[in-house]
């Protein structure tokens, strides 16, 4: 039996880590064993529990509740907790996702005791060290034994950083000689079976929050350089609102509540929300936002999950950032880069809103089996 330590610590890492723990107690419960350690960078219950509940994640068996903190401080403190769980569980991999500090600081300690890393998702690039998640990513990548690369754009960054991904590595497998795979997106294997589990909900996202099946937009919106600052979010909400009026939708908007209290404290900000084209309605869950993007015309959206999953539903998205790690979504002519900028969201709404017939999604993300061929490499590189 194969033992692996799984380490998650943000709402988008419980979402990914069920596909994987799926996989395990679906076709690999006799080869790996999985323990799952919850760093507590999100502790929140409406950001972590209910995610566990909702998507059927195994417990953790370990919950290091480490919270917020500078990037030093919350990444040194999870690294001493985690050496101690690898201590006790003496595991023969640990298996990481995406670019958190969670993930930077397992990686650190696994690479330190000299075990092997999995890094799911790895190869994502946005080209910019500024951004903490960039630098994460790097670092994981190039500590891993195993790589797991969602699409062709994440193997020519690999390869352009001088990885070996075109053919099978010879020797021991390690940090200084890594296998890379192309193996889709665990996200599309999650959106796939949770698309059919939504249809055995007794009440709808839209019946419980008396909103549009049909007929509008969905926005999303969390980032600082977002929310802020009120002179962003006047200029998103004023988008949005030229957008629902001209073209005749409703702006179905789950917010979370600090921005919907920056909202409604300032009084222009809440007559551009006062209005029956625009509907507030608290946080989505993962199964409400498969939902809510799936019906959708349109999504708008500064997350990077949700800009990925619009294009799983085969759905147009504005993406309010300079940029994005997913350069594929913006190539393939089915998302734009609109930033906060009035203009940009009004003009990328009306083309996409205009040609949404016209628009062709191409197969980026795999098959919606990457779950499982993840698993099956680990067990041949570890049996």
């Amino acid at each position: 039996m194969i033992k692996i330590v799984t380490v998650i610590g943000a709402r988008p890492q419980f979402i990914k880590a069920a596909a994987i723990s799926r996989a395990i107690s679906n076709s690999f419960s006799d080869k790996i064993e999985e323990v799952i350690v919850h760093t507590g960078q999100h502790y929140d219950e409406k950001m972590s529990q209910v995610f566990f509940e909702e998507l059927n994640i195994p417990k953790e068996k370990y919950n290091l509740a480490i919270g917020s903190g500078s990037h030093a401080v919350q990444t040194a403190n999870m690294m001493v907790e985690i050496e101690k769980v690898v201590l006790a569980e003496k595991p023969d991999a640990i298996l990481l996702y995406g670019d958190t500090n969670s993930t930077l600081a397992a990686c650190l300690v696994a690479v330190k005791l000299h075990l092997h890393v999995i890094h799911v998702e790895g190869g994502v690039r946005s080209y910019n060290k500024e951004f903490p998640e960039e630098v994460n990513r790097i670092i994981c990548d190039n500590m891993s034994s195993l790589i797991f690369v969602p699409s062709d754009a994440g193997m020519d960054s690999l390869e352009k950083e001088g990885f070996n991904v075109t053919e099978k590595t010879t020797g021991k497998v390690n940090a200084s000689n890594a296998l890379v795979f192309r193996c889709g997106d665990i996200m599309y294997d999650n959106t796939l079976f949770f698309i059919q589990e939504n249809k055995k909900q007794s009440v709808s996202v839209f019946e419980k929050y008396d909103i549009p099946s049909e007929n509008f937009i969905l926005t999303t919106m969390h980032r600082p350089s977002n929310v802020d600052q009120i002179e962003t979010i006047d200029s998103i909400l004023r988008a949005l609102n030229t957008v629902a009026e001209k073209h005749g939708k409703t702006i179905v908007l789950p917010l979370h509540p600090r921005t919907k209290k920056i909202i409604e404290e300032d009084e222009s900000l809440r007559k551009l929300t006062d209005n029956e084209q625009v509907k507030i309605i608290p946080p989505a869950s993962f199964l409400e936002m498969i939902d809510l993007e799936k019906n959708a015309d349109l999504v708008v959206t500064d997350s990077g999950g949700v800009q990925k999953e619009a294009y799983f539903v085969e759905k147009p998205c504005l993406i309010m950032l300079s940029e994005t790690p997913w350069t594929e979504l913006v190539e393939s002519g089915n998302a734009k880069l609109v930033g906060n900028d009035y203009q940009l969201i009004v003009d990328g709404a009306d083309d996409f809103l205009n040609q949404s017939s016209q628009l062709n999604f191409p197969s980026l993300y795999g098959d919606g089996m990457a779950s499982e061929f993840i698993c099956q490499e680990i067990v041949n590189l570890l049996k």
